[in-house]
């Protein structure tokens, strides 16, 4: 049996057995300073996928950065069957600025299969797909919501493509979304070349968040074992595995009615019923207050964080579910496992924690007021 052949990426070959840090062109500043994506691409010594697995295809989207950096600390990888290729950030221009999108206000994710000749999104677009995107055999794209957005821990994946069915089977998220797929991503450029894709959302953009990177972590490892690329976990290392994901059968958000200042109720992970009170929407002065109301019954798996708010403005995802009941026990079993443990406490502000699933207190009436005091 030959010797497996380099792996080449960018002008440079990767012996098998080693690992090499590529920096991928793609334009330069006005400075002329040159830009770079960076991929390190792992090759092992026996044949095998070729995995993709990329973060910051929108700039602000920092969780993929994280799980990019302790999945190249994994154990094992020396011993890895195929090919990873990692790509901690894509988007560098707006990774830099702190901004989803690129200098000319393209989003790269709408981008793809992109262009040598057009936008900055195109040509950068079209770069990762010829240098990068094209030598993989399956993907997995790190996302999180937008800014003041919060996601759940979820797949979103095409179920009808067998094998992007199987990836968000192995990943192991508490919740599976039978996503559409739109024209310009990523993903649907990958799922038009028949390469199994999925898309894993957690978090918000510009904010770490500790539940989503480790799940994503875990996840990304799982669908590596599931692909025979590592090891398969010895009777010591195996913990109890996760509960089976639930997919759902669709997703819908929640608008306000009104502009005004948002108070929530329910809280990201919960179930909900339908008519069920989600949040008010009330004016500054007290005057009025707008129920938000959910208009399907299922779990809220996205959460709007910012409590300013406009006319028309999405606020609650929530995501509905054939088997509601088995969805719950599988998002209370993913819960229990992220208990802070004894004698530490959860994070303060944290998204898991404001729900209640109950009204907020009501304001004390006027005649039930303490008299004034005079002092200021």
């Amino acid at each position: 049996m030959g010797r497996r052949a380099a792996f080449e990426l960018g002008g440079v070959r990767v012996a098998p057995g080693s690992r090499e840090r590529v920096e991928v062109p793609i334009a330069k500043l006005y400075t002329q300073t040159p830009l770079h994506i960076p991929v390190e691409v792992i090759h092992g010594r026996r044949d095998g996928p070729v995995l993709l697995v990329c973060g910051g295809i929108h700039g602000d989207e920092i969780n993929g950065v994280e799980v990019v950096r302790r999945l190249l600390r994994t154990r094992g990888l020396q011993r890895l069957r195929g090919t990873l290729l990692a790509v901690p950030i894509v988007n560098v221009f707006g990774f830099l600025h702190q901004s989803r999108y690129l200098p000319d206000r393209r989003d790269l994710n709408r981008s793809f299969p992109g262009s040598e000749k057009g936008s900055l999104a195109g040509r950068v677009a079209y770069l990762f797909r010829t240098q990068v995107l094209d030598k993989a055999s399956h993907v997995i794209d790190l996302h999180t919501g937008a800014i003041h957005r919060f996601n759940l821990p979820q797949i979103r994946a095409d179920l009808e493509n067998s094998g992007s069915a199987d990836l968000a089977e192995a990943f192991g998220a508490p919740i599976v979304i039978n996503s559409r797929l739109s024209s310009g991503t990523l993903r649907d450029y990958a799922d038009s070349q028949g390469v199994p894709v999925v898309t894993y959302e957690a978090g918000e953009a510009l904010r770490f968040d500790e539940i989503g990177i480790n799940t994503g972590v875990r996840g990304i490892r799982r669908v590596m074992r599931a692909l025979e690329m590592l090891p398969k976990e010895t009777r010591r290392q195996r913990k109890k595995p996760p509960k089976r994901s639930e997919v759902a059968s669709n997703s819908t958000w929640m608008r306000a009615e009104t502009d005004g200042i948002m108070r929530p109720i329910a809280g990201i992970g919960y179930r909900v019923s339908k008519g069920q009170k989600l949040a008010i929407v009330a004016d500054p002065f007290g005057h009025s207050e707008v129920p938000v109301l959910s208009s399907i019954a299922g779990i809220v798996v996205g959460i709007n964080n910012l409590p300013l708010v406009n006319e028309g403005e999405a606020l609650y995802h929530v995501a509905r579910f054939d088997e509601l009941d088995e969805a719950m026990k599988t998002m209370d079993a993913f819960r229990d496992r992220y208990k802070p443990l004894p004698g530490e406490e959860p994070m303060a502000n944290h998204p898991w924690e404001p729900d209640q699933n109950q009204d907020p207190p009501p304001e004390p009436r006027e005649e039930d007021k303490p008299p004034d005091s005079g002092q200021s």
